[in-house]
């Protein structure tokens, strides 16, 4: 039996990052994938017969472009330990910018508020903002009823209080009306090249038709009769697709367009505020 320390340094060599390659190995053992302080402390240990059975098959996946989170089981956001699976997306850093900004927006209301989220996959965002603001009443649809199971395990867990609707877009919640609409929908072009890299995430939660931008069309449409006067649409689009969201936004009759920057100082989050009056 070789030693962990040698497992690490041969993975290494056979092309994976250092922390993938950590994570791998506490995974197989079985560790808590996280725990590489303990990694550290027995890299002279022998690594067991099961384990390297085990490693061999995660490592294959790996390096088959499977998502690490998935290899997990759960994935970091706001604060939150979500499970993922290839049911829903893999929660990305970026989309933090987007629920900020939704927190903003309920701070700035001066009595109780209502909030949804349009295409939860995992339920990441509303989990966020019922973790963050447990006064507010949060919904959240998705088409995918296998999203929804994740989403609901995810609720349950963490024990907060959203209200799940399957069904497209606002056509899950008809004759409701919300102080804030938040929503993380596909924007990437069909034919896209980046999606040789997502193979392994849901593509129905990636694409929009030949731009992009199908939903989010839909989307800005439709949000103005599921607004309360003054409500706001706040929505996550793709790096370069800014300008084209806040041109549909100001077309459809929104104020108070702009957008917000993500980690990488890139627009990366749109949105408006429907007036008080029309």
């Amino acid at each position: 039996m070789t030693s962990i320390r040698n497992t690490l340094a041969a993975l290494q060599r056979g092309g994976l990052e250092r922390l993938d390659a950590q994570m791998l190995l506490l995974l197989a053992l079985p560790r808590d994938p996280h725990d590489r302080a303990w990694l550290m402390a027995h890299d002279g240990d022998a690594l067991p017969v099961d384990a390297a059975t085990r490693l061999d098959a995660l490592v294959q996946r790996r390096q088959r472009g499977e998502p690490m989170a998935y290899l997990r089981g759960d994935q970091a956001f706001f604060g939150l330990s979500l499970t993922v699976d290839p049911r829903v997306l893999v929660p990305r850093p970026d989309t933090e910018t987007l629920v900020s900004w939704a927190l903003e927006r309920l701070d700035a209301a001066n009595s109780a508020v209502r909030v949804l989220d349009l295409g939860t996959g995992s339920g990441a965002i509303a989990l966020a903002i019922a973790a963050q603001r447990p006064l507010a009443a949060v919904s959240a649809t998705d088409a995918s009823e296998d999203a929804l199971v994740v989403a609901r395990g995810n609720a349950r867990r963490l024990g907060l209080p959203v209200q799940f609707h399957g069904g497209s877009w606002l056509d899950a919640v008809p004759g409701q009306r919300f102080d804030v609409i938040v929503t993380n929908p596909p924007y990437i072009a069909e034919g896209d090249p980046h999606l040789a890299a997502l193979t392994h995430e849901p593509l129905s939660a990636l694409t929009a038709g030949a731009d992009g931008l199908d939903d989010i069309r839909n989307i800005v449409d439709h949000a103005p009769e599921a607004l309360l006067p003054g409500g706001w649409l706040l929505i996550e689009h793709g790096f370069d697709q800014s300008v084209a969201v806040r041109s549909l936004l100001q077309a459809a009759g929104f104020s108070h367009v702009s957008s917000r920057t993500d980690l990488a100082a890139i627009e990366r989050c749109s949105g408006g505020q429907w007036p008080q009056q029309r």
